[in-house]
């Protein structure tokens, strides 16, 4: 059986690659990249991973940092947060109130729109209607209608009041 050609050849040593350059490439590829900009910031390569974030104040493993049972090496700890500044911004930054993005497809906002200009407030009358593809029960329609509400409060303030206005009278 035939050997592959690469393990007749000698291996030779390559004087002009910089090996101090490729073990730092191979250690910064090799290294997790830290999503969150203040943690990354306040990251020192030197010290390991626990130790960077007993300085910030975090845990790296939460079975130590909630025990089930006090034992007396975890009463006689102490961690010093050297950083606490990292903690402060996590926790102004979770405070900070979340941002509704959900939409609805622009269907569901024709759908919603249909049933109410046919039939105002009368849920089974649109549970009945012939436009109800999905044979919807009307607490499903009313769940959509409010849905509508909820993600579109100017489109659907626009559409109430163009409801409200009077049609004009052909001649």
């Amino acid at each position: 059986m035939p050997k592959a050609k690469q393990s007749k050849r000698r291996k030779k040593f390559d004087y002009n690659q910089n090996r101090k350059k490729l073990k730092r490439k191979f250690q910064k590829k090799s290294r997790p990249w830290i999503e969150d900009s203040h943690i990354r910031n306040a990251w020192d390569d030197s010290k390991s991973t626990a130790s960077n974030l007993l300085e910030m104040g975090l845990s790296s493993d939460p079975n130590r940092s909630l025990p089930v049972k006090k034992t007396k090496s975890a009463a006689q700890r102490t961690s010093i947060i050297t950083k606490p500044y990292i903690l402060n911004q996590l926790e102004e930054e979770a405070n900070l109130p979340e941002k509704d993005c959900k939409t609805l497809s622009s269907d569901l906002m024709e759908y919603v729109q249909y049933m109410i200009r046919q039939h105002k407030d009368d849920y089974k009358a649109m549970a009945r209607d012939e436009k109800n593809y999905y044979q919807d029960t009307p607490k499903q329609i009313k769940r959509k209608i409010n849905e509508y509400k909820r993600c579109h409060p100017q489109l659907f303030q626009a559409f109430a009041d163009s409801l409200g206005a009077p049609e004009p009278m052909l001649q």
